[in-house]
């Protein structure tokens, strides 16, 4: 299940999204995403460290994206927030893989092809949804072709 956490830094990411390489202060942000603001500054903390938002700090300090939106993923950005996107760490190709802990033997585990094809088709959505994807939807189609 995705989290608050990763909810309300979606959430600000697609309003960085929006605003087009303006720069958006956490409680811009905070505002426009519905979130605390001060558990947005940590989630968008994280976010710095790992490269997906740069931040200014200063009277006049605030949050723009690193990378283009089309070239940021809801995969990494949940990666970052909530961890794997896998159900259980045995399917979990990039991060955390191992075997279940009540698992006896991983080649006859009833459960893991079933869980596999869930974390493919989730990581196959979401490595293809970008922040430009999700600032565009729910737009007019005037502006969606605009961006």
């Amino acid at each position: 299940m995705l989290s608050q956490k990763a909810k309300y830094g979606l959430r600000a990411l697609v309003e960085l999204a929006r605003a087009d390489g303006a720069q958006l202060s956490a409680g811009e942000l905070a505002l426009r995403a519905g979130a605390p603001r001060k558990f947005l500054e940590a989630i968008l903390l994280e976010l710095a460290r790992n490269q997906v938002v740069v931040s200014r700090r200063g009277k006049f300090g605030g949050y723009v994206l690193a990378r283009p939106s089309p070239e940021i993923t809801f995969a990494e950005v949940i990666r970052i927030v909530d961890g794997p996107l896998a159900l259980a760490p045995c399917v979990s190709p990039r991060l955390g893989f191992r075997k279940c802990a009540d698992c006896a033997d991983l080649a006859t585990c009833t459960l893991r092809e079933a869980l596999l094809r869930a974390r493919d088709a989730t990581a196959d959505v979401l490595e293809r949804y970008s922040l430009a994807d999700a600032a565009a939807s729910g737009l007019p189609e005037s502006l969606r072709t605009a961006m």
